[in-house]
């Protein structure tokens, strides 16, 4: 397993070296150096991780100009000790309601926004559970580096509606999940979010 984690490691570190070199480099024989060595590093976490080229390329090389982190949020919305979730039209797989950090907004205007848009409810974040590496917590490992940040909201009313995002929205159980989407959400951090929403005045953030 430790060879395996650190073959990604240097996945990962060829890759980033080599967009940057895409970004700031002006020689055209340099840019096509440091394009082979992105594909060499795309190769290397497809023979090790067995996905698809594409998907490979959407999550590992989509990425460019200089490398700095993205943030994702997402919401746990509770009711009767149950969390919501979504389901994903692309994947069909289940997520907490969540999204990429629009430019524009704060995380928690964002995760306000995202929560709507894909589950139909109004929410108020009123605790940040956790601030996670995602490459720390989540399947497969990606080069573009992203942070996850989980609030705990209260839910203020609102419906599902099908949307380009999410074909459905449901309460589900600890004990009684649905297939997880893991690159979104594993099981621990589901775990975690229930654990914050059962005693929140005395969770502690937690962050690596």
């Amino acid at each position: 397993m430790e060879k395996e984690d650190q073959f990604t490691k240097w996945a990962l570190e060829i890759q980033s070296i080599a967009q940057a070199g895409l970004h700031y480099g002006h020689d055209i024989f340099d840019k096509e150096r440091y394009q082979r060595l992105r594909e060499i590093a795309g190769e290397m976490m497809q023979a090790d991780t067995g996905l698809p080229k594409q998907t490979i390329k959407t999550l590992f090389l989509g990425d460019e100009g200089y490398q700095t982190p993205k943030l994702d949020t997402r919401a746990a919305i509770f009711k009767d000790n149950k969390i919501l979730m979504v389901k994903e039209h692309m994947s069909q797989d289940w997520s907490l309601p969540g999204g990429w950090n629009e430019y524009n907004l704060s995380p928690v205007e964002n995760c306000i926004k995202e929560a709507y848009e894909e589950s139909g409810r109004r929410v108020k974040p009123v605790l940040l559970i956790a601030l996670q590496d995602r490459n720390k917590h989540n399947q497969p490992k990606i080069a573009t580096k992203i942070i996850k940040a989980f609030f705990l909201c209260k839910e203020l009313g609102g419906n599902f509606q099908v949307n380009d995002e999410t074909d459905d929205c449901r309460y589900f159980g600890l004990d009684n999940l649905p297939k997880l989407s893991i690159g979104r959400n594993s099981y621990e951090q589901i775990e975690m979010c229930f654990k914050a929403n059962q005693d929140p005045e005395h969770w502690k953030t937690i962050y690596d």
